[in-house]
């Protein structure tokens, strides 16, 4: 019996599946967490703790087609210089519940494109930022920068500021692809923007590329890699393209019948993880890689890894506060999300609210089953000390659930004494097994692709 048909039996490839950035996952969050749930979990953090934040800015200046982002396309400057207002005033609002003494380990803005923003927006949103919580000694401050929308009077307003880490989107050099998306990027370009943030001192810098997309083929793919190589990243996503029409709808202009079927994303993905290991990349997770000497390569050894919405992190904070429409927030007590439509964000804001419209309370279960999917999303593994030594659960219940994931996906696993071990060759699989330990309704909501 090859892999492959293994696989196909176990449903990899029909398979629809959470990412697991989150459990539970956003469309389980409920209307029962509210501005308040989330004033109170902010007083309740400790004092000179360290926290995360992430900012979202929703525009651009084009609608990237393959995009599923909460975004919105702008022609002139006047809705982002208002919604630059509403963020200094929801800072505020936090300034009035943060505890003292309270630091950055991690400040994250993304998008949309941040580097949309004119260097003196940028330069009022940093300060307003820092006034509120000061970067800790060690922080992590990482910008999305799209390298069609970047100067150097954006650059050196970012590291001014404090950037020291850039995440710059690629998907793929072909420009085939590229037209086939909506996203013409010359390599040129990105290399430009490569060698401007070097050239001001920014020396870590992470690539998005993406493999599923129209009209890609593991040729193309390899093309695309080494070039990218030729800019040496520290760290790279390979994320897979989720086609989910029914949630964005600019999905509809690309055309199905040129996307590759689930077993070619398969050799897609292969093909480029193989490409990144001969050099040097470590793999990390599910869809990443880094260089050695990257913290993240650091994290997935000494199994400190997490996974946030942002994929996976170096982040020793546990409270992660989200700004801006859309924007979640992760506390130990549960989540919560700012009302998705800019101008109901702006509407709660100026009524000097929190915008908060969802979340999800967590349960003792939840915190339990959301260690036991981070570990496997992270490490592919559950330890059973990790697992025992945190959580009111016994070993005979514990072992139970790893002996019904093991018998569905016909004893791929390996159970040992130590807990749950997913080997190299059931890793694709990955997603489907932490849905297995998932409470909530799989049918609830419709998700992208397994592989």
């Amino acid at each position: 019996m090859t892999q492959i048909t293994q696989l196909n039996r176990l449903g990899l490839f029909d398979a629809k599946v959470p990412r697991y950035t989150s459990y539970p996952t956003a469309p389980h969050f409920n209307t029962g967490v509210g501005p308040d749930d989330f004033a109170n979990w902010i007083t309740a953090i400790p004092q000179g703790d360290r926290i995360s934040l992430y900012v979202h800015i929703p525009f651009c200046r084009r609608l990237c087609w393959f995009c599923a982002c909460r975004t919105q396309g702008v022609q002139s400057d006047d809705p982002i210089l208002n919604y630059i207002t509403r963020l200094e005033k929801e800072l505020q609002l936090l300034a009035q519940h943060l505890p003292q003494g309270v630091t950055l380990s991690q400040l994250h803005w993304g998008g949309g494109t941040p580097t949309i923003l004119s260097p003196d927006a940028m330069t009022r949103l940093a300060r307003a930022i820092t006034q509120v919580a000061p970067f800790s000694p060690d922080y992590s401050f990482s910008v999305e920068i799209d390298p069609n929308e970047i100067d150097a009077a954006r650059v050196r307003a970012l590291v001014a500021a404090g950037m020291n880490r850039a995440s710059l989107g690629i998907q793929d050099f072909d420009p085939e692809i590229q037209q086939a998306i909506g996203r013409p990027q010359g390599f040129e370009d990105t290399k430009l923007a490569f060698d401007m943030l070097r050239d001001h001192g920014i020396t870590s810098i992470n690539a998005d590329l993406v493999y599923g997309l129209p009209h890609q083929t593991p040729q193309k793919l390899t093309n695309t890699v080494q070039k990218l190589m030729a800019m040496l990243p520290d760290r790279i996503a390979l994320y897979g393209y989720a086609h989910v029409p029914w949630m964005a709808r600019r999905q509809n202009l690309i055309d199905s019948d040129s996307l590759p079927s689930a077993q070619q994303r398969l050799t897609l993905f292969e093909t480029a993880r193989d490409l990144l290991k001969w050099d040097n990349y470590h793999d990390i997770g599910i869809d990443h890689f880094a260089l050695p000497h990257d913290s993240m390569s650091t994290a997935a050894s000494n199994r400190t890894l997490k996974r946030n919405f942002q994929g996976y992190t170096v982040d020793p904070a546990d409270v992660l506060i989200g700004l801006g429409a859309s924007s979640i927030s992760k506390f130990p007590q549960g989540f919560a999300q700012n009302a998705a439509a800019t101008s109901q964000y702006a509407q709660a804001i100026e009524a000097g609210t929190f915008a908060t419209s969802r979340g999800h309370a967590m349960t003792t279960d939840d915190k339990m089953r959301a260690k036991i999917i981070e570990s496997i999303m992270c490490h592919f593994d559950v330890k059973t000390a990790e697992i025992l030594d945190n959580f009111d659960i016994s070993r005979a219940q514990l072992y139970a659930l790893f002996g019904q994931v093991n018998q569905h996906f016909e004893f791929m696993l390996d159970v040992t004494d130590q807990g749950l071990f997913i080997p190299e060759r059931a890793r694709p699989l990955t997603r489907m097994i932490a849905q297995k330990f998932d409470a909530y309704d799989p049918n609830a909501a419709k998700h992208s692709s397994a592989i």
